[in-house]
């Protein structure tokens, strides 16, 4: 890619392609890899880990074998590309595909399950092409924390760079490793370094309480429907306040002046030696509220063709059909724009949770069981990818930030990567479709398939655990209100409550602390922050990698 300045005729600089033969043949060969691991660890443990760094490293490594052919893999926006791809393959194949099929196998429906994967297929594509439209908008800008995204981007920087950089994040990646082997979620105190301090420190205070409460009040909350509660309340509010935000006028500044081009993002006239401003937002409102218009229009055709291929319309009346399709519509987008909000602030998605949130409505209004199964599929497909590609773009718009001109070069970038996800999901589906039969017969199926299906089989708790879910939904929607939508306070609360990983609230809080423990010695010392930021991104880099390194090493369990 061309580093020289540009002026406002200048042809737009040339990104690697994601189709250039060797990058494709990386792409394939790791994306399948990453796909196989996806699967491997859902289908046992219940989890999916995030290979886009380790994707990064090993096409580091390819580009430092000594044979020409492969010398191109030390650039680093062809590996942008390949970790993109690998990681979009990994959470495709085990969050939004084969767990959505699990769903109606386990209530011994396996005659939907190809009519379930065609609809998580559908879901998956939504999702993606979504984020790809509204990445960078006022609702989830570039500059937002995009945690893994930031260490995806540190990791490949170190590498090119070495050095100091090197140095801090290999400090980081050890100790994330050893952490790790102790049980310990290392990349929750790496994405408080990275992250929204007051988003996170409500997700630390919502880990907590998940933690400890449930000892000290003899409570189980979630049997008692409370982080749904909260959920509810808290997302609630995050939508309307995402509607409102769709409605704003645009603020004046330098991202007013544009033209739209037919990526879907603005394209401007770029004066000698347009550089990089992270205030820059490359999607404007009226993009903003086009592409989530389109993902609603996508979501609910979708919606339509799986009534039609899981056999609904012929088992319900049509108004109830109309309804089961507008309401999955809807339940998609909700989701994924919920997950998105939380994967940008603090680094985690609350994707099962959520769905759930949506099974309990559908158990509110007494759909069937068949219905119930088709619905949760549906939603459970969206939502990890709309996560996973807000990272990857994250990472490139970071590596990208010193290219000239600017602009049009982050353009062909995101393009791009967003062509190698499409290659990964490719992979991705070739897997499942695959390995699930054999996986399914031998009985490894999701953890989290079957709670949903249990769910589906006992149905709602009395009207008491209901009142209970609506009263909590009140001081969510508060919480929510309060913090508005630059902190998500609410929605990171619930996911806290919700994720309830042991220790990884005690871990967030000490990161913040440190943080905030380095921003006052800064500020009383006179010195510029920049270098001691730096450090801590690195740290923080290190240490979400570390925990991916020891999550790879999971498989061999998993096996």
């Amino acid at each position: 890619m061309s580093h020289n300045p540009g002026t406002a005729t200048a042809a737009r600089p040339r990104h690697p392609s994601a189709f250039e033969p060797l990058t494709l043949v990386v792409t394939v060969l790791l994306s399948g890899l990453g796909a196989v691991i996806g699967i491997v660890l859902i289908t046992s443990l219940g989890v999916a880990c995030n290979t886009a760094v380790i994707g990064a490293l090993v096409a580091m490594l390819l580009g430092r074998i000594p044979v020409a052919a492969l010398s191109g893999m030390r650039d680093r926006h062809r590996q942008n590309l390949v970790q993109s791809a690998v990681s979009g393959a990994t959470f495709g194949a085990a969050n939004s595909l084969i767990l959505p099929i699990s769903v109606p196998f386990l209530l011994g429906r396996s005659d939907l399950v190809w009519p379930m994967l065609g609809g998580a297929v559908i879901g998956l594509a939504v999702d993606s092409w979504v984020l790809y439209r509204v990445f960078d908008s006022r609702l989830l800008p570039a500059s937002g924390a995009w945690p893994p995204g930031v260490a995806a981007a540190q990791t490949i920087e170190a590498g090119d760079q070495g050095g100091r950089k090197a140095k801090v994040l290999g400090i980081g990646a050890v100790a994330g490793v050893a952490g790790s082997l102790y049980g310990l979620p290392m990349s929750a105190a790496g994405v408080a370094f990275l992250g929204n301090a007051w988003a996170l420190g409500m997700f630390g205070l919502g880990l907590l309480i998940a933690q400890y409460a449930p000892a000290l009040t003899h409570t189980d909350l979630y049997a008692a429907y409370i982080p749904h509660g909260l959920m509810i309340g808290a997302g609630t509010v995050a939508l309307i306040q995402a509607l409102l935000l769709l409605r704003t006028r645009p603020d004046p500044g330098p991202a007013a002046d544009t033209r739209h081009d037919s990526n879907g993002t603005d394209s401007r006239q770029a004066p000698p030696g347009h550089t990089f401003s992270p205030d820059v937002r490359t999607v404007t409102e009226k993009r903003l509220r086009r592409g989530f218009t389109e993902g609603l229009a996508l979501f609910t055709a979708g919606a339509a063709l799986v009534a039609l291929l899981g056999g609904i319309t012929t088992r319900m009346p049509p108004i109830a059909v109309a309804g089961w399709i507008l309401l999955a519509g809807v339940a998609a987008l909700v989701h994924q724009l919920i997950v998105g909000l939380a994967a940008m602030h603090s680094g985690w998605f609350p994707a099962f949770a959520v769905t759930l949130i949506f099974l309990l409505l559908g158990l509110l209004l007494h759909l069937p069981p068949l219905a119930l199964a088709l619905l949760v599929g549906y939603v459970a497909a969206t939502g990890p990818a709309f996560a996973d590609m807000g990272y990857d773009l994250k990472a490139g718009w970071l590596l990208r930030a010193d290219t000239r001109p600017w602009l049009p070069c982050e353009q062909a970038g995101r393009r791009q990567q967003y062509l190698s996800q499409l290659i990964g999901f490719a992979i991705a589906l070739t897997a499942v479709a695959l390995l699930w039969q054999p996986l399914f017969s031998q009985g490894r199926l999701p953890p989290l398939a079957k709670v949903y299906t249990a769910t589906i089989d006992t149905g709602l708790g009395d009207s008491t655990d209901l009142l209970r879910m609506f009263l909590w939904a009140i001081p969510g929607a508060a919480i929510q209100l309060i913090g508005g939508t630059g902190r998500q306070m609410g929605v990171l609360l619930a996911t806290g409550l919700l994720v309830a990983a042991p220790h990884a609230g005690w871990l967030v809080l000490a990161a913040l602390t440190v943080r905030a423990a380095h921003h006052t010695l800064t500020r009383r010392t006179g010195k510029t922050a920049e270098t001691g930021d730096e450090t801590l991104v690195l740290l923080g880099a290190g240490l979400i990698a570390g925990s991916s390194l020891h999550d790879i090493t999971r498989v061999r369990d998993a096996l």
